[in-house]
């Protein structure tokens, strides 16, 4: 393997141990950087479902603490247009540089999803998107958008 191909594997190796390791700390974390396009209708590695969940290195990740709304299954418009906006706008966040991410209390939700906080620094991305009208605080139930 070129000297060239290394580095990325390596981070790669190292991100996804950190990633999946189990962690008696609840607050470990990991750095990923990277543009992130949004899912198409192809495998999902490293893409962005919606809002609040996403793909990295092939591990589903629900982002902790918002909740967005669906753009599978919106209930009215009103839902659908706010859903694709939390979508680009997550994209966009995560596309603009690296950012951590960071376990909490629970490490998966009851979908097997990865739960996780989103920081940039001392940025919470997600508090991000509460701020722009595009998420709520997640408070453990769903709210609707209709």
């Amino acid at each position: 393997m070129p000297k060239s191909a290394l580095l990325p594997a390596a981070f790669s190796c190292a991100f996804l141990v950190l990633l999946l390791s189990p962690s008696p700390a609840p607050a470990s974390t990991a750095t990923f950087s990277a543009p992130i396009p949004i899912c198409g209708s192809g495998p999902r590695v490293t893409c962005i479902v919606d809002g609040d969940t996403f793909w990295l290195d092939g591990n589903k990740i629900r982002i902790a603490d918002i909740d967005t709304p669906e753009v599978s299954r919106p209930r009215c418009e009103q839902e659908k247009r706010l859903g694709k906006a939390a979508t680009r706008a997550l994209q966009g966040l995560l596309s603009a540089g690296a950012f951590t991410l960071q376990r909490g209390a629970r490490d998966r939700d009851r979908y097997n999803r990865l739960l996780r906080t989103i920081h940039r620094g001392p940025i919470n991305l997600g508090a991000r998107l509460v701020d722009q009208g595009l998420a709520r605080p997640w408070t453990g139930s769903r709210q609707g958008w209709c």
